[in-house]
């Protein structure tokens, strides 16, 4: 299966990073073709800028600037996200992928005002998450990001698809053994997927 792995932390020595790493090596492991889109070291640019503002429901011409990460969505058979987050939400340059990737055209239709999701070629989509707040303040705050990927982005490829949420929380307090726990978790569910 052809899976797209999408990362966004910035620090290549940081355990989000290492999350990452042994990610993409266990679904190879497992057999899978990795397109491995690690946003910061290629450069992606999040800002949506007053241009993208303009032709956002234009396909294709709202996809001209990132045609390159459109092809890769579009070639997907699964997704697995990996990325730390932040004041309870994703990292800018993840939040601006999807703002700047996933518009009309490639995510989603708009017919008389009629939305309909247009990646139904994803099979299966697993996140890898890190907070630095514990579970239960997480809870407390709604935790946004869980319900942005349980609901929103599954949405998407629909209901029915097999997905994976896997999150250490309480990095901030965090130790070698948690780590190690968590990275195992990790990797036997990557090499399953």
């Amino acid at each position: 299966m052809r899976v797209l792995v999408l990362h966004s932390h910035p620090v290549e020595s940081s355990f989000g990073r290492a999350l990452h790493d042994l990610t993409v090596e266990s679904l190879k492991k497992a057999g899978h073709e990795v397109d491995d889109c690690n946003l910061y070291e290629e450069g992606f640019d999040p800002v949506l800028s007053r241009h993208d503002r303009l032709v956002y429901h234009d396909y294709p011409e709202n996809t001209k600037l990132v045609s390159p990460y459109v092809e890769r969505l579009m070639k997907a058979e699964a997704i697995v996200i990996v990325t730390p987050i932040w004041n309870f939400g994703f990292p800018a340059i993840l939040k601006g992928y999807f703002d700047r990737v996933w518009v009309k055209g490639v995510s989603f239709g708009l017919e008389d005002g009629k939305l309909t999701t247009t990646l139904k070629h994803i099979r299966k989509s697993a996140v890898v998450f890190t907070y630095g707040s514990t579970r239960w303040r997480a809870f407390l705050a709604g935790n946004p990001p869980k319900k942005v990927v349980s609901r929103w982005l599954r949405a998407h490829f629909g209901f029915d698809k097999p997905f994976r949420f896997m999150a250490h929380y309480d990095m901030n307090n965090c130790t070698p053994e948690t780590r190690a726990r968590f990275m195992d978790k990790v990797k036997a569910e990557m090499e399953a997927f």
